[in-house]
């Protein structure tokens, strides 16, 4: 697996943008792979160079987490970020929604996700007509179980994030839990429980990919070799 540059992923990205309608490019990859980082840049530089209004928006999946009182009810609270834990039929309407020519000339809105609180919230990101290309990601774009399977035919290209140091992504992932509220021994035994099953269930997506991305990369640095 070679390395690959910010300004090349910038490129394959922007080819995505044209006239006849509006694009979608997702990212996944595993919890704490660098997904949300990769696509907040992409959209930052896009919406930078290229000319007219800004043809980009970031939309995560995340926002489409069932509340908390809707996991207790299904008792499903102690597997929050698993797939059943997601309105994917949701997600994926959202997607045919933003696909759907009819949309193109009125605000479509998404639902957010607000971290301190671990909820979703509706109606928080404006997709703007003037969006030519839509950048979601999450961590289910490449499951075909359940819903979850209409979500891939609406993305026209889908990059797997792949951290080339699975220790580090660990790491990053418990001090995520710690920074929105987990004492130290919770946020351990989540990251090794549910997310480490959830990460096992993602990578056997990966196939499914159209690019791997060895590393998610920030302007002007080279993502390292893969294993």
């Amino acid at each position: 697996m070679g390395s690959v540059t910010f300004d090349e992923l910038l490129r394959r990205a922007a080819g995505l943008v044209h006239d006849r309608g509006r694009a979608i490019l997702g990212l996944t990859g595993a919890p704490a792979s660098g997904k949300t980082t990769l696509a907040e840049h992409l959209v930052r530089a896009l919406n930078a160079t290229l000319p007219g209004p800004p043809p980009a928006t970031h939309v995560p999946m995340d926002g489409f987490h069932l509340a908390d009182t809707e996991l207790d009810r299904l008792s499903l609270r102690d597997r929050k970020g698993a797939p059943e834990t997601f309105d994917a039929a949701g997600y994926a309407a959202l997607l045919r929604r933003l696909k759907d020519p009819a949309e193109n000339d009125t605000v479509v809105y998404a639902p957010g996700f607000e971290r301190v609180l671990e909820q979703p919230i509706a109606g928080t990101i404006p997709v703007p007509p003037t969006t030519r290309l839509v950048v979601t990601e999450g961590n289910y774009l490449l499951l075909t179980t359940g819903a979850w399977s209409r979500v891939r035919p609406l993305l026209d290209e889908v990059w797997y994030c792949e951290p080339r140091d699975e220790d580090e992504r660990v790491r990053r992932l418990i001090a995520r839990h710690e920074e929105f509220g987990k004492d130290h021994d919770a946020a351990v035994a989540w990251t090794l429980g549910t997310d480490r099953r959830n990460a096992e269930l993602i990578a056997t997506t990966r196939d499914r990919a159209d690019l791997i991305v060895p590393e998610p990369v920030l302007p002007g640095e080279p993502a390292g070799r893969g294993k």
